[in-house]
């Protein structure tokens, strides 16, 4: 059976008036598609525990089934504690959360390390790409150099007002860090795929993303 690691934020407030976390959407709609496929799957984070909802994912207009997805975010598993050898495909959701907490975890960087070099999917979305920022192949370069990908952009910070609030911009990073990056107009359902590295722009990627990682498993069975 496919398993599938999703990889989630525990931060959860970058000032007084500002709260964040996991983009529900961007969890839950990849969660319930693979479940639907029949993958086993298991939630991490790097402090275990709790990885709070973005409170600005959360809306009267989201389906049921979400709430049922959420479940899985009120108690996940410490990142240490997983053998990620155990696992087919790392998926990283975003929101905010993740440009403060999981573009700087060293654990997740030697997961993202150990996954890239053994040729196994490695799938991020919107601001989760930020997980990948800091992990490097055995010989040093960053694993995003050369590598053609997207994330939330410059553009799409701007419009929903935030980009003051980060500690980098995300697009700005990935140029820096050697990525051929590749951004759409804000809010496409837009998808990029190199080798066994998979990225979408937004939200509104979520489903696309989750179609095209299984996609991907199939091409390898």
């Amino acid at each position: 059976m496919t398993k599938i690691l999703f990889v989630t934020t525990n931060f959860s407030k970058i000032n007084d008036d500002i709260l964040t976390g996991v983009y529900l959407e961007e969890f839950a709609v990849p969660y319930l598609t693979f479940d639907a496929t029949g993958y086993d799957i298991t939630t991490a984070s790097p402090k275990g525990g709790k990885s709070p909802i973005d409170e600005k994912s959360l809306s009267c207009s989201n389906p049921m089934e979400w709430d049922e997805a959420a479940k899985n975010l009120k108690d996940t598993k410490k990142l240490e504690d997983i053998d990620i050898k155990d696992f087919d495909v790392l998926f990283l959701p975003g929101g905010h959360g993740p440009m403060f907490d999981l573009a700087y975890d060293k654990i997740l960087a030697r997961t993202v390390q150990y996954f890239y070099e053994n040729d196994k999917i490695i799938s991020s979305l919107c601001h989760g790409v930020a997980g990948l920022i800091s992990a490097k192949t055995s010989s040093g370069e960053p694993v995003v150099k050369g590598k053609t990908l997207t994330s939330f952009t410059d553009r799409e910070e701007e419009i929903v007002k935030m980009t003051e609030f980060m500690p980098f911009l995300l697009e700005d990073k990935l140029i820096e860090l050697g990525a051929n990056y590749i951004a759409e107009k804000p809010w496409s359902e837009h998808v990029e795929i190199d080798g066994n590295l998979i990225t979408g722009q937004n939200q509104n990627c979520a489903l696309l993303v989750a179609e095209e990682t299984i996609k991907l498993i199939d091409s390898r069975l």
